[in-house]
């Protein structure tokens, strides 16, 4: 089982600094302005390797600041393999960017990199402030695909519907996502808070711009009728009677496992959780899987990316932190129980209970999008509060 040590949110400072913090909207002409400043990554021309490792070997460490526990796992991998201290935090995103920020501003950086899954604030807001920087192994150049290298997709992860196989030993109890929406299902659906888990605010945001004609067809096919809403289309419909249908809102994905996969579980509930989460069934003795064939898609994939701090101070050993996360050999740590590596040549390692077909089963996170998500992530964020509330 892994221990993860789970740093606290970052007390408030004086509001002489406040503004330095991570917003969550953006207004038109800046996300407009984000996307057109975003300067290309850094690939270095004469690259070697040896000269490399020599390099963060003079340099002694190397902090990496990720929003799962798994970075620990990795930290110990690349300290075995250099002989280099790495330490590995488990941070959740907010709380990482507005750490970074403010060290940024005062130069006093401790973070060297991070593994960052909220692509809406790294390319509008941490990349254009150049707080962090993108940087592409030369060696490795050839085997990530071009849209995967600015800003570097390390991999990408999903989170999931899932239900508990010992209360229903048939499979998933709900076969569409509109039967979350009926009152049978009135808080049974435990999932984190939207306005605290950026990668569910950013799915419900792609939902807006690219999922409504899947959400409209699911629709029809429930229900023999088309829908019809006041709303702006169905995926705001959706979130509405989502949101109006009392889901159980938790700050983590070990909660919505415990609540939903736990072996003392006594009522059908549907999980809203990361996959990484399927490890329970193992470590803890859980009983989950994806729910397989829910229509449209049984949960959603979100890129996490690698950065490095843009005054770090051990900028060599940041460097091969990257290059070893984007090989199998690190990355593998991360992929766990499933996901896709940023690298072409790295096969997922790992295929999560109920979820053997990564491509066709889930609502995939559109990179082209994200500074668009984060210009869309206050109305999205006032619509579920006001129908939550």
């Amino acid at each position: 089982m892994r221990r993860t040590r789970k740093i606290l949110p970052i007390a408030l400072l004086a509001a002489a600094v406040a503004s330095c913090a991570p917003s969550t909207s953006m207004d038109t002409s800046a996300a407009s302005s984000a996307t057109q400043a975003l300067p290309g990554p850094s690939i270095d021309s004469s690259f070697d390797l040896n000269a490399l490792v020599e390099a963060a070997k003079k340099e002694g460490s190397v902090l990496v600041y990720d929003s799962s526990g798994d970075i620990e796992e990795v930290a110990k991998a690349f300290t075995a393999k250099y002989g280099i201290t790495m330490e590995g935090v488990k941070s959740d995103s907010p709380q990482t960017a507005e750490k970074m920020i403010r060290e940024h501003a005062a130069d006093n950086v401790t973070i060297d990199a991070t593994m960052y899954e909220d692509g809406g604030v790294l390319v509008g807001q941490l990349i254009p402030r150049g707080v962090v920087q993108t940087w592409v192994p030369a060696d490795l150049k050839d085997q990530i695909p071009a849209e995967n290298q600015n800003p570097l997709l390390a991999l990408s992860k999903a989170t999931v519907f899932a239900y508990n196989t010992r209360l229903s030993p048939d499979g998933c109890p709900v076969k569409n996502v509109w039967d979350l929406t009926e009152p049978e299902w009135a808080g049974k659906l435990v999932m984190q808070d939207p306005l605290g888990k950026p990668t569910v605010l950013s799915f419900f945001t792609q939902l807006v711009t690219h999922g409504g004609q899947a959400l409209e067809q699911a629709y029809q096919e429930k229900y023999g009728e088309p829908l019809k809403t006041e709303e702006e289309s169905a995926a705001y419909e959706w979130i509405k009677r989502i949101a109006k249908n009392k889901p159980v809102l938790t700050g983590s994905d070990e909660d919505i496992s415990g609540a939903v996969g736990a072996p003392s579980a006594t009522e059908k509930k549907i999980a809203f959780m990361s996959f990484s989460k399927f490890r329970n069934n193992e470590d803890k003795g859980y009983h989950q899987s994806t729910c397989e064939g829910l229509v449209p898609f049984v949960g959603f994939s979100y890129p996490k990316y690698v950065a490095i701090a843009s005054k770090s101070r051990h900028p060599n050993a940041a460097k091969l932190y990257v290059h070893f996360i984007m090989t199998e050999e690190g990355v593998k740590h991360e992929i766990g129980e499933g996901g896709v590596s940023g690298n072409s040549t790295v096969k997922p390692i790992v295929t999560p209970p109920g979820l053997p077909d990564w491509q066709g089963q889930l609502f995939h996170t559109d990179p082209k999008g994200l500074v668009q998500d984060l210009h869309n992530r206050q109305g999205i964020s006032d619509f579920w509060r006001i129908n939550h509330g």
